[in-house]
This record gives C-alpha cells, sequence and structure tokens, in this order.
C-alpha cells in the first residue's frame, strides 16, 4: 500500500520537494555573483516555493512563476540559472493541466519569454539566432510534456476501462445471480404447488374411502407419502443450491454447474405420468416424431407444462378423469397438447388453487416466443397445446425463469 502525505503519494511528494530544493539552491548559490543578487534569490525562492504545488495546482503555479519571471524581465536581470523553474513548470502544467488549453496558452507566453530573454542576453550572436535557441528548447519541453500527458491519459483510460469492465462483470454476475435465484423459486412453486395437489386429492379420497374401501385407501396414502418424499427431495435440493450460493449471491455460472442441480428432462417425463397414474387419472400418451436434441431449459419448459396440465386435471375433472397426453416432434416446433375428458370422480373437499397456473406456463412458453391455447372442449373436459419452436442453433440454451 503507497503511503500518502498531504493526499499525495509520499514518492511524488518527495520528488517534488527535490526539485524545488535544487531550484532555490541554484538561486542561493549565485546571490553574489549574479545579477539582482539578493533580490534574485528572493524570486528563485519564490519559483522554488511554487513549484511544490505544480502536480495539483499546475495552472496557479505557470502563472506565479510567469509573474515571477516578468519581474526578472522587468529588472533586466536577463535570463539566469535558475529560469529552469519556468520550464519545469511548463512541463506541469501541459502534463498535469486538466485542459490542453492551458497548456497551449502557457507555450504561447513562454515563447514571448524567450524572445525577451533572448533581447537582454549579452553575447556575440543576435538576438533572434539566441530567440531561436531558447524557442527550440522550450518546443523540445513542451513537446515532451505533451508525450508525456497523452501516454499518461491513456493509461488512465485503460485504468478506467478495466475498472468499467470489472463493475460491469460484477453486475452481470449479480443479474446472473438473481437470475438463477428467480428461476429456482419458480421451480420451488412448481414443486410445492403440484405436489401438494396431488397429496391434498389424494388425502381427500383416502379419508373418503377409509371404511368403504380399506385396501384403495391405503394406496390412497402411500401415494400421499411416495409424492411428499420426492417433493421434499426437490425442495432440499433446490434449497440447497440457494444456501450454496451464500450470502454474496455467489458465483451464478458455479450453482448451474452444479451436480446436485439437476434439471428435469424429457427422459423423466414417463415417470411423471405413472405418478399421476398413481394419483387416480387413466393417462394415454402419444408421441409422434423423431425427438431432437432440445436445450435443457427447453426440456424444463416442456416437461412443467405437462406437469400443469396433469396437475389442473386432477383438481378439476376429478379422479378417474381420462387424460391423453400427446408430444410432437417436428423439424420446426415440439407441441404439447394436454386433454381430458373432464368425467372424473368429484373430490371430496376441492383442491385450493395457486391462481398462476396458466400464468406460469404462459410465462415459460412466451421465453421461447411460443404459443399457448387452453380453454374448455366442445366434448366436455379441458385442454391445452402447447407450441415452441425449435431454436435455430441446437446449443442455445435459454433458461426459463
Amino acid at each position: 500500500m503507497t503511503r500518502t502525505m498531504f493526499g499525495r503519494p509520499l514518492p511524488g511528494v518527495a520528488f517534488d520537494v527535490a526539485v524545488s530544493a535544487v531550484v532555490a539552491l541554484i538561486g542561493l548559490a549565485g546571490a553574489v555573483n549574479l545579477p539582482g543578487g539578493w533580490a534574485g534569490a528572493l524570486v528563485c525562492v519564490g519559483m522554488a516555493v511554487a513549484l511544490l504545488f505544480r502536480r495539483g495546482h499546475p495552472g496557479a503555479v505557470t502563472v506565479v512563476v510567469a509573474a515571477l519571471g516578468l519581474v526578472q524581465v522587468i529588472a533586466q536581470w536577463g535570463p539566469l540559472p535558475f529560469d529552469i523553474a519556468i520550464l519545469i513548470a511548463l512541463y506541469s502544467v501541459v502534463k498535469y493541466g486538466e485542459r490542453l488549453r492551458d497548456g497551449v496558452l502557457a507555450g504561447a507566453v513562454a515563447a514571448v519569454g524567450a524572445v525577451l530573454a533572448a533581447v537582454q542576453t549579452p553575447g556575440v550572436l543576435i538576438w533572434w539566432v539566441t530567440a531561436l535557441w531558447y524557442a527550440l528548447v522550450t518546443g523540445a519541453v513542451w513537446l515532451v510534456a505533451l508525450n508525456v500527458r497523452t501516454h499518461r491519459l491513456y493509461v488512465l483510460s485503460l485504468e478506467e476501462r478495466a475498472t468499467t469492465l470489472e463493475r460491469e462483470r460484477e453486475a452481470e454476475s449479480r443479474a446472473a445471480v438473481a437470475e438463477e435465484r428467480t428461476r429456482i423459486a419458480r421451480e420451488l412453486h412448481d414443486v410445492v404447488a403440484h405436489s401438494m395437489a396431488v397429496m391434498i386429492v389424494q388425502a381427500d379420497g383416502a379419508r373418503f374411502m377409509l371404511d368403504r374401501d380399506p385396501a384403495q385407501a391405503r394406496t390412497a396414502v402411500k401415494v400421499v407419502a411416495d409424492t411428499g418424499r420426492a417433493a421434499l427431495e426437490e425442495m432440499r435440493r433446490l434449497v440447497g443450491v440457494l444456501r450454496d450460493a451464500g450470502p454474496s449471491g455467489g458465483d451464478a455460472l458455479a450453482v448451474a454447474a452444479d451436480p446436485e442441480h439437476r434439471r428435469l428432462v424429457l427422459a423423466e417425463l414417463p415417470d411423471l405420468l405413472a405418478r399421476f397414474g398413481d394419483a387416480g387419472l387413466y393417462i394415454r400418451s402419444t408421441v409422434t416424431g423423431e425427438p431432437p436434441a432440445l436445450p435443457p431449459g427447453l426440456e424444463l419448459t416442456v416437461y412443467r407444462v405437462v406437469q400443469e396440465a396433469l396437475t389442473n386435471a386432477l383438481k378439476h375433472a376429478g379422479v378417474d378423469a381420462a387424460v391423453e397426453v400427446t408430444l410432437a416432434y417436428t423439424t420446426e416446433a415440439v407441441e404439447v397438447r394436454v386433454r381430458d375428458d373432464g368425467r372424473g370422480r368429484p373430490l371430496v373437499s376441492p383442491a385450493p388453487s395457486g391462481g398462476h397456473g396458466l400464468l406460469g406456463m404462459r410465462e415459460r412458453v412466451t421465453v421461447y416466443d411460443g404459443s399457448l391455447t387452453a380453454g374448455p372442449r366442445p366434448a366436455g373436459g379441458w385442454q391445452v397445446q402447447v407450441r415452441l419452436p425449435l431454436p435455430s442453433d441446437p446449443a442455445t440454451e435459454v433458461i426459463a425463469a
């Protein structure tokens, strides 16, 4: 960690103090022999003190140094060794100035000062040759400062860009974690809503058949227990993912790659149909076409649509209702149709509805630009039909939140 002094890095402060000390020593050492004497030395010390602030206030420092140089010109002392402070101030305003315009203005003033210094320079050379020499030196310092300024601003822009990219990565990571948590919350809703609907139906049936048909009541209770265990296991897995993410949200990619965080696939669809068959529905399933390789998110959407439609059939059509589940695969889309005859045995008490089944299905289907139609059939019962276009790139994966 870099140590600071007066809010600035310590190495920079030490360097500026050294530069100012050298300028001051040059003026004090020549106070006796150089023109101006001790008055010139005071001008030199003023310049040296001003240079201490050249990084933080380069414009003000340049004005002070130029004013002291003007005093030197008015006093007709001629160019002196400590005038190197003028070049240092010029370099500083070009390098550290907020606007390059200040550096250009300082360069123009320095050019005028070079002409005035040349006029007052004793020697055999004509004044314009000396002025040209001073201008070349001043111009070289100005160009070096401009090059350093350009490099400095380039480095600062790279640092700012790196900081911006880091913030964007953090924002994307937080958004991915939030999206993953939303998806998990949706999965928890599906697990609880569908499993509890089956358990309530079977529990009511067991209560109704307890005295009339104990064997069937025991079967219903077994279905309740099996459904509860499966739901609890899936809930534990999903909640475990949330806990593994940690208080800060964790890494969404690590969450998605967690081997325990498996997504339901269509290979598990027969088990789903079997569970609803055990719950009392007469299910006939049909698959047409060759199943293509689907993205995991699209498979999950198909699975949840079938699960939601069967849950609604069990709750509203009743036990012993006949349900037809059809999956049709084409080269352009996968189509799902679930319809019941509405002729099941009425439930002892209606199962409570979450009120978001169709909305949830429609939201999942919309993610993949699909279409959903649901409504009563003319012959009785209910029908849900979904069409999901296949992605042009099979490797493209979208997760329905």
